[in-house]
């Protein structure tokens, strides 16, 4: 069964907004109460936060469909909606979030660090939010905005200070076993470790974390044994330890030839480059592997290599290997710049910037910005107000002078959107729009014949006057 899982596919959604509510006041001797609909709650956001804790993304490879709850819709009374509740889905310390095609979207390192992998939608506003001078009592609301729903990816590259490499059985996970209190597996079998171990060192003042990554071999760089699975797990670590076997039973293998082979696949994985190197000669505690330690050893040296002669068994020079690393990781993590404080970037729009832009495409005219597109979902079209009160918005966006500039004409076909619901319509030109269209709360006149400004004031003057007369007229018990 599986118990170690660093990489998954997970499909999160976050919560929709409720929608706003429409609804007039309606209280005893008040006939005029004015709209007191509340606005939607905000839908919830899906949280990705390193949890120390954590070691695996295996829950995720067997539930990987995650979705946060959705606000609630508002009610009259000015009662908004509740929110949404956030789902927070722990990670382990090194996962780095990618998107479908691969483009990383955060490297999640140190504990308490949170990533919004799906944010929630807004919460529609309701008539109480929308009322205005020009527009006391109105008859509709905002609808809530759908959350993101998506794909991400979750890689899992383990944060330590110095990664074992080497071929199968060279000895990694004993090495590991004495140098920290890890308990890995061992045997004398290939590929007895099918998961990279991770074990805290203590040399001196200095504590540092050491993985055993699984065995390398030949092919690895391009999938072949668990080295392509394992080989993200060195990217973090400052340096490499070569563990080389010197007796190894195999009559076609020396070490010299694994170390050539290692290094191959590290460059052929590329990143590696820069990363100071050393190399353990284990198992001299065996009298050949003594024998074959001491013709080696000056060859790696003439290459550059500090080598230690080490032992699991006997413990020989394991202290020195573990101080020598002490020193490098501790030169490593002064030469590391000092993380500077958490600062907020503001970058302003261009000034020409009208939030979105009119393309003409064979056939219609598409309209695309965040500001059309949020409005268009959040309008509710089977209430004629409130597709009069969206054209109001276009327009004093600026839309539909965009569109004359770009040669649409009267009956065009104008979409709003990039996606497959985008919203379609036949343009119709209003030489002005606004709030003073609108007459009784239901209607809008765009959606009638044509009439006069005179002829519309005095429909306007007779509706307040026999309003204001019926106020008048009321008696109370």
């Amino acid at each position: 069964m599986t118990t170690f899982v660093d990489r998954v596919e997970l499909h999160v959604a976050a919560g929709n907004g409720g929608h706003g509510c429409a609804s007039v006041h309606r209280e005893k001797f008040k006939p005029l109460g004015g709209p007191d609909g509340g606005n939607g709650g905000r839908g919830g956001d899906v949280i990705l936060v390193v949890d120390q804790s954590v070691t695996t993304l295996l829950d995720y490879h067997h539930s990987p469909h995650r979705k946060a709850t959705n606000g609630k819709p508002g009610e009259g009374g000015n009662r908004s909606g509740k929110d949404g509740t956030d789902l927070v889905l722990p990670v382990p310390d090194g996962t780095v979030v990618l998107d479908a095609q691969g483009n990383v979207l955060a490297d999640l390192v140190g504990e308490g660090t949170t990533f919004v992998a799906a944010q929630g939608g807004r919460g529609g506003l309701g008539n109480a939010a929308l009322a205005s001078a020009r527009r006391k009592a109105p008859g509709f609301a905002l609808l809530g905005e759908p959350g993101h729903a998506g794909d991400v990816v979750l890689e899992l590259k383990t944060v330590a200070d110095v990664a074992l490499v080497g071929y199968p059985s060279a000895g990694k996970s004993s090495l590991i076993s004495v140098l920290s209190a890890a308990k890995p597996k061992i045997a004398d079998y290939p590929f007895t470790t099918l998961v990279p171990n991770l074990g805290v060192v203590t040399a001196g003042s200095t504590v540092y974390t050491i993985a055993d990554v699984p065995g390398l071999i030949p092919g690895a760089s391009q999938g072949k044994g668990l080295g392509l699975e394992f080989l993200r797990h060195v990217e973090r670590c400052s340096v490499l330890v070569h563990v080389l076997d010197t007796a190894a039973l195999e009559s076609e293998r020396d070490p010299l030839t694994d170390l050539d082979v290692i290094e191959a696949e590290l460059r052929e994985y590329g990143g590696l480059e820069n990363r100071p190197r050393l190399v353990a000669l284990n198992k001299v505690d065996v009298p050949d592997g003594q024998d074959l330690s001491d013709i080696i050893r000056p060859d790696l040296e003439a290459r550059g290599y500090q080598v230690f002669e080490v032992s699991a068994v006997s413990r020989h020079g394991l202290k020195e290997l573990s101080f020598a690393l002490a020193k490098i990781v501790g030169d490593a993590r002064a030469a590391k710049p000092k993380e500077e404080a958490t600062r907020i970037v503001i970058r302003p729009k261009a000034v020409d910037d009208a939030g979105f832009k009119v393309v003409a495409e064979d056939g219609f005219y598409r309209v695309v910005g965040e500001k059309p597109e949020r409005w268009v979902r959040q309008t509710d079209f089977n209430n004629d107000e409130a597709v009069g009160y969206l054209a109001d918005r276009l327009a004093r966006l600026g839309v539909e002078e965009a569109l004359v500039k770009a040669g649409a004409r009267a009956g065009d076909e104008v979409v709003i959107g990039a996606a497959d619901d985008a919203v379609v319509f036949d343009w119709e030109p209003t030489l002005t729009a606004g709030a003073e269209m609108l007459g009784r709360r239901g209607e809008d006149h765009r959606f009638e014949a044509p009439r006069p400004a005179a002829q519309r004031r005095r429909e306007r003057d007779a509706e307040r006057d026999e309003a204001q007369h019926e106020y008048d007229a009321f008696e109370p018990f």
